[in-house]
């Protein structure tokens, strides 16, 4: 019998791949989720005040391959070594080649300066709401100009502090869900906003269309040696840059409270996602709530009861703090500093895992003192981020 040699080669292939795989799957019994805010958005590579920027801009430094930022990034990112990791702030780029491929290749996987080259095989983005323009005076001051405060999420253009998600585990991308669109009005006792005679902040129209989320809400199913991680992204607006209506501190709680709701066993009948489904996560579910609160339970100005009611969910393994010895130095009089996951002095970020399917193996926030090895790498804020990447290697149990 005379044999095709390519397909007796794919043959060989597959059987080694098999082989490859559950080797894998072997020692998928420990991963690493991360987050980390990088900046990666084009104000951030242009002189303050330049007009007409876009994620042009931010395309233009990837493709160069050479960006220092942007390398220290990928080299904070390469020392880690998550499994999965969310970028939060990273431009939404429509093209793949020009955007997350590009950073992929062009940055993760060149290994420098002592830094191994890292590879994600999978990754997830998508549209977000910042930089939306809508219709209305969002703000109340007078001009509708659809974009800034305007947009359905602060930006200056669609896409501005996009998201991302990489990993190095298949995405199950049919089964992903998004809520982008679902709209504020739709959360039962949603903080609503009022001016100071009681009067209704938003006129009706812009009440009816307003979508909840300032970017959005994803439910990103990752395939872990035949078991389903549910990552739930999202990346609330800053609980600031409003006025007395605290419109923005609202919207953030209720933001955060969408994923305590969502992760519940009962009140979430309400939500719907971008394709129409109803209902939340099923109560079995193993997950992983990850990405920039911009809330802490114990400092600044949010309307804390958000964040402090997900991190008292049953189903949240919120215990023991990721911490720095970076972060406990650059506020030595702060009990609350070691857990500090930004340059601007709070816990900003998180990686919650569900106490369901997982047992906490260690924890950190990559932030060195400084003379400490890779300390550079956190030194000013263009060194990398304001932000800090936030770490939790677990055992899947």
């Amino acid at each position: 019998m005379k044999f095709d040699t390519i397909k007796v080669a794919a043959i060989g292939l597959a059987i080694l791949c098999s082989g490859m795989e559950t080797q894998a799957q072997k020692k998928s019994t420990e991963l690493t989720f991360a987050t980390y805010n990088v900046s990666m958005e084009a104000e951030n590579y242009v002189k303050k005040g330049t007009t007409g920027i876009s994620e042009r801009v931010l395309i233009k430094e990837l493709a160069s391959g050479n960006h220092a930022q942007i390398k220290n990034i990928a080299k904070i990112i390469q020392t880690v070594r998550p499994d999965v990791i969310l970028l939060n702030e990273f431009d939404y780029i429509k093209d793949p080649k020009e955007g997350v491929l590009q950073f992929v290749k062009g940055y993760l996987e060149k290994g420098e300066n002592g830094a191994k080259g890292i590879t994600y095989p999978y990754h997830y983005y998508g549209t977000v709401n910042t930089g939306q323009p809508s219709p209305y005076d969002l703000d109340n001051n007078g001009v509708a100009s659809k974009t800034g405060a305007d947009a359905w999420g602060f930006g200056m253009y669609p896409g501005q502090y996009g998201m991302m998600l990489l990993s190095k585990y298949p995405i199950d991308v049919a089964k992903v869900r998004t809520f982008q669109h679902f709209r504020w009005k739709d959360m039962p006792g949603a903080l609503k906003t009022v001016k100071a005679d009681g009067t209704d902040w938003y006129s009706a129209d812009a009440w009816a269309n307003f979508p909840l989320s300032s970017k959005s809400h994803w439910d990103v199913p990752v395939l872990v040696g035949g078991k389903t991680i549910h990552i739930l992204a999202s990346h609330p607006t800053p609980p600031a840059f409003d006025g007395a209506e605290d419109r923005n501190g609202k919207r953030n709680h209720d933001e955060i409270r969408f994923w305590t709701d969502y992760i519940s066993d009962s009140g979430n009948e309400y939500i719907y996602d971008d394709k129409g489904k109803k209902g939340g996560l099923s109560k079995n579910a193993t997950f992983v709530i990850m990405g920039d609160q911009n809330a802490s339970p114990v400092e600044g100005n949010a309307v804390a009861e958000g964040i402090k009611s997900l991190l008292a969910s049953p189903k949240v393994n919120s215990e023991n703090a990721p911490a720095s010895k970076g972060g406990a130095e650059h506020s030595p009089n702060n009990p609350f500093a070691k857990n500090h996951t930004a340059f601007w002095r709070m816990r900003a970020d998180y990686v919650l895992p569900s106490k369901l399917g997982f047992k906490i193996l260690d924890n950190g926030v990559f932030w060195p003192a400084k003379g400490e090895p890779l300390s550079e790498l956190v030194e000013k804020r263009e060194s990398s981020s304001d932000h800090r990447l936030v770490w939790v290697k677990v055992k899947v149990e």
